[in-house]
């Protein structure tokens, strides 16, 4: 079972090596990473941004049981366990194998994650159009023209969360 851990980002190495300690060697820990490279001075420099911040994932069979958190919450570079991941665990899923699929063999994502592109069907997960599916004819700096069926409409981008169908 995923569970969605706030941490101190300076501890997470801290914070890894105590949960291993205390649930085995067994605990899988996934954080995507985003590559940003920049011109600076004539010289390309590399970043690397945690796409979630502090954030991170972590995985072990253990979760399931009922207590496992609360014996945990004392772990070195540990703010919190983010709340109701039992319910979650399609989204976490969904969301885990969505970011593995766009990286690149350098183990970063894609820019593909975020390109929204012309001719493409999305599938909104938000708003009245939950689930409905639509293809892009136009983009504009913050509405998009869309096509859902045979009718054309104009929507806010940051109004809407939408993912490729």
């Amino acid at each position: 079972m995923w569970v969605i851990i706030k941490s101190n980002q300076k501890k997470q190495g801290l914070l890894r090596n105590d949960l291993i300690k205390k649930l085995g060697k067994e605990c899988i820990f996934y954080s995507p990473k985003l590559l940003v490279q920049t011109f600076r001075k004539q010289k390309l420099i590399n970043k690397e941004f945690t796409l979630l911040g502090d954030y991170i994932f972590c995985f072990h069979k253990e979760f399931h049981k009922e207590n496992i958190t609360d014996q945990l919450k004392f772990s070195k570079g540990l703010k919190y366990f983010l709340g109701g991941f039992k319910k979650s665990q399609v989204e976490i899923n969904k969301f885990i194998k969505k970011c593995k699929s766009l990286e690149n063999k350098n183990g970063y994502i894609s820019e593909a994650f975020f390109e929204v592109t012309l001719n493409t069907k999305y599938q909104f997960i938000s708003g009245p159009f939950s689930n409905r599916i639509f293809e892009i004819i136009n983009l504009q700096k913050n509405k998009i023209k869309i096509l859902i069926g045979n009718v054309k409409t104009t929507i806010n981008k940051q109004d809407y969360l939408f993912n490729p169908a």
